[in-house]
């Protein structure tokens, strides 16, 4: 076929579906807009049977308002008549506008709304001005007439929708034999089409069938294409330092890669076909309790499972365990249907050991900080005991024997109430108990008064009723000295530190979540602050603004600590001439869920 007959047939395919489309077309465009006229007419019935509908609900609330007046004497129930009055004349006048220049349906319009008028002015109002009064109201023939002139008021009103219906009955009708006639165009057209468009099959088949081995070629090469792009995602797969199993919409693994064979101890063929809960065997830390697989929870979410570590272990074929964080996304078709599901998960073993070194120094450290206060705080009573045992001795009178003997008494009761909070603090249980922050908080500042009273801070509290929160006391203990201290050397000389509490209620978050009942521990300081690009590293390990004198693990310590008991721990700061300081705010609630594995 040569270029002049390729275009020749080109022509003669454009030139027929363009005549009988334009053939189409037009008669389509007459047969449509006859349609769409009716259809016009019917929506304006259908909206003069809204606004007629809209004034029998509104002079149904405007009479049910008077009624509940005129029994009860009571104004609030001629609020619904007055809302309906207000409403009542301009829905009357958009009735008359729906109406346009169909003389017959004004003149009924003009007689509901002078029957309306008749019944509020010779009934309602009268009937409102004698109840308020103080008449009765009671008279048969008064209420007669107004029931009279109501029903003229109805009878209006219903003849209006009842027209309205006719007409629109009779132009839905008519709709109806316009499509009927717009089928039958369009049948008689369609097999015109097929008649004209058969004409041309034969001389057409050549040429399909040239264009058909052009689109084998095609599909062949596209064919190679996708096998290269399989090639190159398999080999990535073969190459990722994480492990990957590829499972399909009921769950059976389909792929593993060497990772995850290597880490699951399960090798392709072993693990083709089998479900994924077989070869992925993962129970928490803790409990030993079987958990749900990120596939599972794809599954039942329809959604991407983010990476998350769950203090979860691997049970691998051999019996050895692994610990490991993992998630899970779905795989969708074109259509958007999930056609199968792929697992990433990597081992955390070496990780989890390396966090848990850390938080173990971090203890250390404030272990330190702690015995140090609480030598500094018992030494300084224990040596005015010594002094006012030197005095005495040497030469004191019986009197101010009597005074220094008080005295001592007095620092030796501090002594005791030291050592009793110090044997508090290092209490510890295996398992969560029930823990009186406000108690806990005073041990804490009690025994840290002295080295407050060295920085020159002030403390105040606001703590107005003892709250009770299950928890791990220790490790609380060690969150709440972290934070103080940090507030008080944040305060520095002559600053001030304030520690509250208060109590939140069980409620609906503004996102709809529901908050658990608890409480907000909130520790505040009036030091210069923290500037705005520091705050987003402070709970990272290893971050410190205390140079040589800071470890940068307490604030990642106590979020985990905080996060382990199910609470949040934020950080606001401001460092503003006007209102410079920092606020430290950590929710704990009443009865959380605790991992006691740590975070």
């Amino acid at each position: 076929m040569n270029l002049s007959q390729f275009n020749n047939i080109l022509r003669q395919v454009f030139i027929l579906p363009v005549v009988a489309l334009l053939v189409v077309a037009g008669a389509l465009y007459v047969q449509i807009r006859g349609s769409n006229v009716t259809v016009n007419l019917i929506q304006e019935s259908d909206a003069r049977i809204s606004q007629a509908t809209l004034l029998s609900k509104l002079i149904v609330d405007e009479e049910s308002g008077l009624r509940g007046y005129e029994t009860t004497g009571d104004t609030r129930f001629l609020q619904p008549f007055y809302e309906a009055e207000s409403h009542l004349q301009s829905e009357i006048q958009n009735l008359d506008n729906m109406a346009g220049a169909d003389a017959d349906q004004k003149h009924d319009i003009a007689d509901l709304r002078d029957e309306h008028q008749t019944w509020e002015d010779a009934f309602a109002l009268p009937i409102i001005a004698t109840v308020r009064g103080g008449g009765q109201t009671n008279d048969v023939d008064l209420n007669l007439h107004g029931k009279v002139l109501m029903d003229n008021v109805r009878h209006d009103l219903t003849d209006i929708i009842q027209k309205a219906e006719a007409s629109r009955t009779r132009r839905i009708a008519r709709w109806h034999r316009q499509v009927h006639s717009l089928l039958l165009v369009l049948l008689a057209l369609a097999l015109g089409m097929g008649v004209l468009i058969g004409l041309f099959t034969r001389s057409r088949l050549h040429a399909v069938s040239a264009a058909y081995r052009g689109s084998l070629d095609i599909l062949g090469r596209r064919a190679e294409e996708l096998y290269q792009s399989e090639q190159q995602l398999r080999t990535t797969l073969e190459s990722i330092g994480d492990g990957v199993i590829t499972c399909d919409a009921e769950g059976r693994i389909q792929m593993m890669n060497p990772v995850a064979r290597e880490l699951t101890g399960w090798s392709q063929t072993e693990a083709d076909g089998r479900r994924l809960e077989e070869i992925f065997r993962i129970v928490n830390e803790t409990t030993r309790e079987p958990v749900e697989t990120p596939v599972a929870k794809v599954r039942r979410l329809d959604r991407i499972v983010g990476m998350a570590n769950h203090h979860t272990i691997l049970l691998r074929k051999d019996g050895t365990e692994l610990d490991i964080s993992d998630s899970g996304a779905p795989i969708r078709d074109k259509a958007g249907n999930t056609i199968g599901i792929v697992l990433v998960f990597r081992d955390i073993t070496m990780e989890r050991k390396t966090q848990e070194a850390l938080i173990a120094n971090e203890k250390l450290a404030v272990a330190g900080r702690l015995a140090a206060t609480i030598a500094h705080e018992i030494h300084n009573p224990l040596d005015s005991v010594s002094n006012l045992l030197y005095l005495m001795r040497n030469g004191a009178s019986p009197e101010e024997s009597v005074h220094f003997m008080d005295m001592a008494e007095q620092e030796l009761t501090r002594v005791t109430q030291i050592s009793r909070a110090m044997l508090g603090l290092y209490r510890e249980s295996k398992a969560p108990v029930v823990v009186d922050l406000k108690e806990m908080l005073e041990e804490i500042l009690l025994l840290m008064e002295r080295r407050l009273s060295d920085l020159g801070v002030t403390t105040t509290t606001e703590m107005p009723e003892p709250i009770e929160v299950c928890a791990f006391p220790a490790e609380l203990r060690q969150v709440f000295t972290n934070l103080i201290t940090n507030a008080a050397e944040a305060a520095g000389q002559g600053g001030q530190v304030k520690v509250s509490i208060v109590p939140q209620c069980a409620s609906v978050g503004a996102n709809g979540q529901k908050l658990q009942p608890g409480a907000i521990i909130s520790i505040a300081d009036n030091g210069v602050g923290i500037p705005d690009d520091v705050q987003p590293h402070l709970f990272q390990p290893f971050f410190t603004t205390k140079g040589e004198h800071g470890t940068g693990l307490g604030l990642w310590v106590s979020r985990g600590i905080i996060n382990k008991h199910a609470g949040t721990i934020s950080i606001s700061s401001d460092t503003s001439d006007a209102s410079h300081g920092t606020r430290v705010s950590v929710f704990l609630a009443t009865d959380p869920t605790i991992n006691a594995g740590g975070d």
